[in-house]
Order: C-alpha cells, then structure tokens, then sequence
C-alpha cells in the first residue's frame, strides 16, 4: 500500500536506533513512501540538514549532551519553514513546554504519527 507520494526525506534526531527503527517501521507500516537518515549531534544534525535535504524532521526531545531543542534551533536556522515533530519517552507535568513546533507526541503511541506526516508532508 502507498499513499502515492514521496519518497518524503525524513531526518531522525535520536540517540536510540531501536527508537528510530520503530519510528520508520511504524511509517512504514502505515504505507508512507520515505527515505530517512537519523542523526544524533549537532553535527550530524547540520551535516544532514546540508546533505539530506530532509522535508520533516522528527526529533527525541532529550539527548545525551544534546537536545531536541537544539535540534529544533538548528532546523529553524537552517529552514524556518522546515516541519519539526518531538517524539519523547515522557512528558512530566510542570515542565515547561518545548518551544512551539508542529507536533508533540509519546514515543510509547506512535499511531498518530503517520497522519501527523502525511499532513504536514502534502501541506
């Protein structure tokens, strides 16, 4: 099944490459046509931004030594118009909440994620 679009370029800011694979099984599960590149520093986060292109960036929202903040500013820098989704273990109340991008979701339901894409994608 495709959803007779792309192959969308999709950057993967994450330090789990389990959490990232379930992340493109669960678009790929869902039909998207996409090529993915994950990265998980400021450097590789500027390299593929460079290189890659992506037209979606899904971001962890907290990495070791680095954040998906950072990454955000990185993508806004880079392109202002770029989307930008956080995918986070958890959320804790009383955090402040991350800088406004175009979607926030748990790792643990990634079912809205593929809707989320297919929108933002054919926006």
């Amino acid at each position: 099944m495709s959803d007779g679009a792309g192959p969308w370029r999709i950057l993967l800011v994450d330090d789990s490459r389990d959490d990232a694979e379930l992340t493109e099984i669960a678009l790929r599960d869902a039909g998207l046509a996409f090529t993915c590149r994950r990265a998980d520093t400021a450097d590789t986060v500027r390299a593929a931004l460079a290189g890659f292109a992506p037209q979606l960036v899904i971001s962890d929202l907290n990495l070791p030594g680095f954040s998906g903040e950072e990454a955000l500013a990185l993508a806004r820098a880079h392109d202002p118009a770029l989307p930008f989704v956080y995918l986070t273990g958890s959320l804790f109340l009383g955090e402040p909440p991350p800088e406004p991008v175009e979607g926030l979701l748990l790792k643990d339901d990634l079912a809205p994620l593929p809707g989320l894409v297919r929108q933002l994608l054919k926006a």
